[in-house]
């Protein structure tokens, strides 16, 4: 059995981690590399550095960041936000970076996808999707959103992990924004969905406010588990990773207690 991750995420803006619900009511919430050292040491899998900012300011700010972070961790580094080409990329992964995330720039450019994975392989290739539910529709959808969250791109986000997939990307770093910051829960129906449609790994991101719902979101039987079942009628597997923010950054739980809890209900965890 595959054994799931666990990711700390850190927005970085301007120098510091942040952080809001559904991407508004940004706050502070502390050093990057300090989180990152306490991650590291309490045993986060990897950890995801996004530049919301994402000028070209703060992505140099947070490049910097990743520089102090790649030199005392041990431990997979994702950077994204503000990667609009391959130089983008080669510059983020000199920094420190093992892989590198996108969203806005490959919607606008899906051949960005292809370049990056000839250049450095699909596994360095994260697609960030920022998907939202769609009201009035008729059958359940979600659209993928990009420049932080604020433009609906009416594209279907299911279709657009098919396709991402297709030309070049690794993984999947599914964020819900109807569930962000709010500590509901993920949204287990868009991830199952998804998990469904593609064969690269998915990181579940967007709305994790206690250990059940952290553990629920990777098991193998969470829609039999929830007491629900995906679109076509079978249990889906539990997402490949699960992205935790807010519970961590603000002291509500550690890496160790989630992984913890998370093997007492079957989830194969890395120690």
């Amino acid at each position: 059995m595959q054994a799931k991750r666990i990711i700390p995420c850190l927005d970085v803006d301007d120098g510091r981690v942040v952080k809001g619900i559904k991407f508004k009511g940004i706050q502070d919430a502390g050093d990057p590399v300090e989180l990152a050292r306490r991650y590291n040491d309490d045993g986060a899998d990897e950890l995801t550095f996004l530049d919301i900012g994402a000028s070209y300011k703060s992505r140099a700010t947070l490049l910097d960041v990743v520089r102090k972070v790649a030199a005392e961790v041990f431990i997979p580094l994702c950077v994204g936000g503000g990667i609009r080409k391959l130089d983008d990329m080669r510059e983020a992964m000199n920094a420190g970076a093992d892989k590198v995330s996108v969203c806005t720039s490959a919607l606008q450019r899906p051949g960005l996808l292809s370049e990056m994975a000839a250049a450095y392989g699909s596994q360095c290739v994260v697609l960030s999707i920022d998907a939202k539910r769609v009201e009035g529709s008729g059958d359940l959808r979600w659209n993928a959103f990009s420049h932080g969250g604020r433009t609906d791109t009416r594209l279907d986000a299911i279709k657009w992990a098919v396709w991402a997939a297709e030309l070049g990307a690794g993984e999947i770093l599914l964020n819900s924004i109807d569930a962000d910051g709010t500590g509901g829960g993920y949204d287990l129906e868009l991830t199952r969905r998804i998990l469904e449609a593609v064969p690269v790994p998915v990181i579940a991101s967007g709305g994790a406010g206690n250990l059940d719902q952290i553990a629920g979101v990777l098991l193998s039987t969470a829609s039999a588990e929830m007491g629900e079942m995906s679109h076509n009628g079978k249990s889906a597997p539990g997402a490949d990773a699960a992205l935790v923010a807010s519970l961590l950054h603000f002291g509500k739980t550690t890496i160790r207690e989630i992984k913890k809890h998370a093997e007492t209900k079957g989830v194969c965890v890395r120690w």
